[in-house]
């Protein structure tokens, strides 16, 4: 099949909003790469830090794939699929050997740093078969936009520092990142506890499998023993960490995910009383990917969206909403 000789996209500007261009279509396929046409795009909050930057918008995308290289062998014409932030490395160090591409140091490819002229906020793409992620058929190609960045964020390290049925598990912040936190934690089959600054989330946060919900401001004053397993944040405001860490268990896991550049200040004793570890999570390998999409499709975890057309106007509302904290949950583009 030919590949278009022009793509449509949105990309950051000076003024710092999405304005719609037009680039050059690849001619050609490496071998091990795929062209697929996009068809929807979720907009994360890292979008945001990359408004003002002359680069396609977007690392949420899902479409069809339209050609293959002579070399992939994962996929086909006509497969439904969906990439995220990493797009590849050299593949041949130790990092890419085990998957962690992001940390590749000798050719690592990914959103924002480089491959300008590709990303979710277009009409087609083209993506090595490396960080390329078949779409389950029961998830929906609105649901399975936010999964490429946000499910993937907060699912892997639940995998990664062992959350199991039975944990008591906290987060912090239901949001873009917390409504999927809670339902993946939830079908794990954690006792999920949620702490948010709003009353007017209760509902919401029960709805989406927390057992219970607090006010963050009340743990100071009721005092409860809540005996957290887990604690993870997903708001960009770091909490108060000593009355937070009186809630948590011996050997528990605070993990952090809330991008910020607030200093991480914490009291020393507790984590040494408690024996508390603290984890950062970004990145995910392509296995963890797969295995985090197969989950959401098996126990139908789903993504709460509001979509807009992918142009200009509609980039602007999603990403106006985004700003101001309306979005509810995942804003995502449709072409």
């Amino acid at each position: 099949m030919a590949l278009p000789s022009e793509v449509k996209v949105l990309k950051g500007s000076k003024q710092g909003v999405a304005v719609a261009a037009t680039l050059p279509g690849r001619t050609n396929l490496k071998p091990k790469e795929v062209a697929l046409r996009v068809t929807h795009s979720g907009v994360c909050g890292t979008d945001l830090h990359h408004i003002h930057d002359d680069m396609v918008l977007g690392h949420e995308g899902v479409g069809k794939v339209e050609a293959v290289g002579e070399a992939v062998t994962k996929f086909k014409v006509g497969d439904r699929v969906g990439f995220g932030y990493v797009k590849d490395g050299c593949g041949q160090c130790d990092t890419c050997n085990a998957g962690n591409y992001f940390y590749c140091k000798i050719a690592s490819r990914q959103y924002g740093a480089t491959d300008h002229d590709q990303g979710s906020f277009s009409n087609f793409a083209v993506w090595p078969e490396t960080n390329l992620h078949k779409i389950p058929d029961p998830i929906a190609d609105a649901q399975a936009a936010p999964l490429l960045c946000a499910g993937v964020t907060v699912f892997t390290p639940m995998i990664r520092h062992g959350m199991k049925p039975g944990h008591r598990v906290g987060i912090l912040g239901i949001g873009g990142l917390g409504h999927l936190a809670i339902q993946f934690a939830a079908k794990l089959g954690a006792h999920v506890v949620v702490f948010s600054g709003s009353e007017s989330k209760k509902d919401e946060a029960l709805r989406l499998g927390a057992k219970e919900f607090w006010l963050s401001g009340d743990l100071k004053t009721k005092k409860p023993d809540l005996k957290l397993d887990y604690l993870i944040t997903t708001a960009t405001k770091l909490p108060d960490w000593e009355v937070f860490l009186e809630q948590m268990a011996p050997f528990g896991h605070i993990i952090l995910l809330g991008l910020t550049t607030e200093p991480l200040h914490v009291p020393y004793f507790p984590f040494i009383l408690k024996e508390i570890s603290i984890h950062g999570a970004l990145s995910s390998t392509p296995t963890e990917f797969d295995a985090m999409l197969d989950f959401a499709a098996k126990f139908d975890v789903k993504a709460v969206v509001e979509e807009f057309p992918m142009t200009e106007e509609g980039a602007a509302k999603a990403i106006g909403k985004l700003n101001d904290g309306s979005i509810r949950y995942r804003a995502v583009l449709v072409t």
